[in-house]
């Protein structure tokens, strides 16, 4: 277990502004792994930041770490109609993802927020803890849906068993409410295969941000190469919301391919600040994945949301 000392000496870089970015999320990730109340002071600290991209990445931290001493940081900043959109609605997210019923209130004000990222976001929370509440999680465990190979902490539970072709009719059916989508997104994710990957990457033609956004964070966890014409599409449309071209180049950072790499590159002097400053966390990510030094933790963590 690491010190108060030791803890503090990683929060100090993680609030430094004048270290470059990468280096701050190494200090980040290693932050989420330690935990605890000081780990999470220092994550509370840095929502002083300019950087959209190191806030949003900063709630989603604090989600997956599932410690409800989170919960009034977090509840701030979702309040915070000062702060970027992208990062209100991944501590929306992050509040669904620690499952205290403690939140639901709150997450139902906010279902009617004006911004419709963070509205969607909110009612996706709000049904994800009326599912534990329901006793899903128990559900889950006992085998009766796919189980998550990638250890996070999810928006929503994967499908009951389906096949792809069931999935995608699901997964693309703009009627349907975003919970069961999501469902079907996460089902689609845990099958790994390729055909599970062309059917997601037919969800970024959809019409809600959100919902692009985060099928671009699980082609992200998947790794597949199947998935790069639909992500690099994705990051070269300078019409796509930020959030989902951020998205979409933490995914080809984590594929990792020379042609990632390429595209990875030509937008480190993007106009748009949130999608410059992933495309060089995402070559970071390249350079230490294999390194003795900090690691990130599970490949890139959710640029998120």
């Amino acid at each position: 277990m690491a010190s108060v000392e030791q803890v503090a000496a990683v929060g100090h870089v993680l609030v430094d502004s004048g270290l470059d970015l990468a280096r701050r999320f190494r200090a980040l990730f290693t932050l989420r792994n330690l935990g605890g109340a000081e780990a999470i002071e220092w994550i509370s600290k840095a929502f002083a930041d300019e950087s959209a991209l190191l806030k949003h990445e900063l709630a989603y931290c604090l989600g997956q770490m599932q410690d409800r001493r989170a919960i009034p940081i977090l509840t701030a900043v979702l309040k915070d109609s000062q702060q970027e959109p992208m990062v209100r609605h991944e501590a929306g997210e992050a509040l669904g993802a620690i499952g205290d019923p403690v939140v639901v209130d709150l997450l139902k004000e906010y279902s009617q927020d004006p911004v419709k990222e963070v509205a969607e976001t909110c009612q996706l929370a709000v049904r994800r803890l009326e599912w534990l509440l329901g006793g899903g999680e128990r559900q889950l465990e006992d085998g009766s849906t796919d189980k998550n190979p990638y250890n996070s902490v999810d928006p929503a539970p994967p499908a009951t068993r389906k096949s792809v072709a069931e999935l995608r009719v699901i997964l693309l059916d703009e009627t349907l409410p975003l919970f069961e989508r999501y469902r079907a997104m996460f089902a689609l994710r845990n099958l790994g295969n390729e055909e599970a990957v062309l059917v997601l990457g037919d969800g970024l033609q959809c019409s809600s941000a959100l919902f692009r956004h985060e099928i671009g964070y699980v082609l992200g966890q998947m790794q597949h190469p199947a998935a790069v014409p639909a992500l690099r599409a994705a990051l070269d449309c300078c019409n796509e919301n930020p959030m989902v071209r951020h998205e979409a180049a933490e995914a080809l950072g984590s594929i990792g391919r020379e042609e990632c790499v390429a595209v990875l590159q030509r937008h480190c002097g993007d106009r748009e600040r949130v999608v410059k400053e992933s495309c060089e966390v995402a070559l970071d990510m390249l350079e230490y994945e294999n390194s003795d030094q900090f690691q990130y933790a599970d490949g890139l963590v959710r640029l998120q949301g």
